[in-house]
């Protein structure tokens, strides 16, 4: 490939390129009668040029770009190094008494392919919207699934066949050579699960080996770790730095018996791979109750002592809508997560992860090289405040956040928190030993918080609105499952880096 000004040699030749466009090949999977029906397979114009933008993904070409059930074929991307030609045959007259014509063909160079897309997989199962009569025959159901333009009720309490379609098609389309072992080497601490009288299908991979112990809410409360998890972090502390880590969270859960992994990060500064193997030889997982996706220190029961009630979780997420005053376009929280920007395994060419081996964590994560390295040891892994403490006049950095409730650093909250102080009488798994409906109450008390932040920012969103007297405006209660509607956000609002939103699932690192 030459670019503009450059010259390409070939032989003792020299081929002058002139100033031609760059373009993009698509090689094309089929026969192209009609370039605008082709077009919209790909999703058009506005669809290629999209999809070139971003190297990470995939060109998808639907064979029925109407239909919502159709699944795509995916083009691979490659750079290139071609010329787009345009040639041209002329034919002169036939000589006398010959048969010969005299040719000539004329070539022009009309651009410079650097990019070229290649259909290399296979293409999955279609499926039509379509039901079987008795007699076998076939008739097409898309006028009565598909709602083109907004319907009455009768719309939707027709008599209809019954029609579902598959969850999901093939995660890849590349065919791959799966090899029968008879021997699997599993890692140190695996154990082979218990076969019932049942049909049992063979787990997916090992457990990974971090020894954690989790607790429901009814069951009892371990003393100690399992001698696995002592052993494991045996093998990967063996330089001061780690034992120093390790006795500083030892001091943290004599200080405080129940902490979420943010407040850890936030406190100590830990790689997050040691801490796998640390947590478990200090204390165990809660997954249900009122302290669930928290960790407590080993031999003390939150359940029996009503003091520990400021250790809860509260599960709070940024309320938005129009009935809110504003959209999620709007709000200058970024979500972490947004399903506008999910991509099937199929259409995201997704770069290879590193495995942290036991020899990495020996040696100690994180190279002269790497980003971290240029913060201090001793603040290189740590979190910014903001991941686990809520301040009034401050957004918290995601939409959804997990507190505790002694982190709630605001006076109101707090008595909202402290009304039944010295007559606790029940711990319940909803409520633990709060007032029952104390969740609600601060949710509702933070989200008034947080709108007038936004009010005193973007005056412009309320402008339509009116207040209610004394800005004692009440919010209704909005349920988690109705945090789907994330887009992407403005950037002006710069969260702590690495932080977390969605409740911590510790449970998919241990188990």
């Amino acid at each position: 490939m030459a670019a503009d000004g450059q010259r390409t040699e070939r032989g003792s030749g020299v081929l002058e390129l002139p100033s031609a466009p760059r373009l993009v090949c698509v090689e094309y999977p089929g026969l192209v009668r009609d370039v605008g029906a082709m077009l919209r397979t790909l999703g058009g114009e506005e669809g290629v040029s999209r999809i070139y933008a971003d190297p990470g993904k995939r060109l998808e070409l639907y064979f029925r770009p109407k239909d919502p059930y159709c699944h795509p074929v995916c083009a691979n991307r490659f750079p290139a190094s071609a010329m787009l030609l345009k040639v041209k045959r002329r034919t002169g007259r036939k000589r006398v008494g010959a048969e010969e014509q005299d040719v000539q063909f004329e070539m022009e160079i009309m651009g410079i392919i650097t990019t070229v897309y290649k259909f290399q997989g296979m293409s999955d199962f279609q499926y039509l919207a379509m039901h079987s009569g008795p007699d076998g025959k076939q008739t097409s159901m898309y006028d009565k699934v598909l709602m083109l333009k907004p319907e009455k009720e009768e719309f939707f309490n027709r008599e209809l066949p019954l029609y579902i379609p598959p969850p999901i098609f093939s995660r890849l389309d590349t065919p791959v050579d799966y090899f029968y072992r008879p021997d699997v080497q599993h890692r140190d601490g695996y154990n082979n699960p218990q076969v019932s009288a049942e049909n049992l299908i063979g787990l997916s991979r090992a457990r990974r080996p971090n020894n954690a112990i989790f607790v429901n809410f009814d069951d009892e409360v371990p003393t100690k770790p399992l001698d696995a998890a002592a052993q494991a972090w045996k093998k990967v502390c063996t330089n001061p730095v780690d034992r120093k880590v390790e006795e500083e969270l030892k001091k943290l859960f004599e200080v405080r018996p129940v902490w979420s992994r943010n407040a850890v990060k936030a406190n100590i500064s830990v790689h997050p791979d040691k801490l796998k193997l640390l947590l478990p030889c200090l204390a165990y997982y809660m997954i249900t109750g009122p302290w669930r996706s928290l960790w407590v220190r080993f031999g003390y029961d939150p359940r029996k002592h009503p003091e520990a009630k400021i250790y809860q979780v509260l599960d709070f997420r940024i309320r938005c809508g129009m009935k809110y005053g504003y959209t999620p376009n709007d709000m200058p929280v970024k979500a972490k997560r947004s399903t506008y920007n999910y991509s099937l395994p199929i259409t995201v060419k997704k770069p290879v992860s590193h495995t942290v081996s036991v020899h990495d964590l020996k040696q100690g994560l994180g190279t002269p090289g790497a980003s971290g390295a240029k913060k201090p040891p001793s603040s290189r892994y740590k979190l910014k405040e903001s991941v686990y403490v809520f301040r009034e006049g401050a957004l918290p950095p995601y939409r959804q956040m997990f507190y505790q409730l002694c982190d709630l650093n605001v006076e109101s909250l707090q008595k909202i928190i402290h009304r039944n102080d010295g007559t606790e009488s029940e711990c319940t798994e909803r409520d633990g030993w709060c007032l029952p409906k104390t969740s609600d109450d601060l949710r509702d008390s933070m989200s008034l918080m947080i709108k007038q932040i936004i009010r005193s920012t973007r005056p412009a969103l309320f402008s339509s609105t009116t207040s209610s007297e004394d800005g004692k405006e009440q919010l209704a209660y909005e349920s988690g499952e109705d945090e789907d509607d994330e887009e992407e956000e403005e950037e002006d609002f710069k969260p702590s880096d690495g932080s977390e939103n969605e409740m911590e699932t510790e449970i998919l690192d241990y188990v």
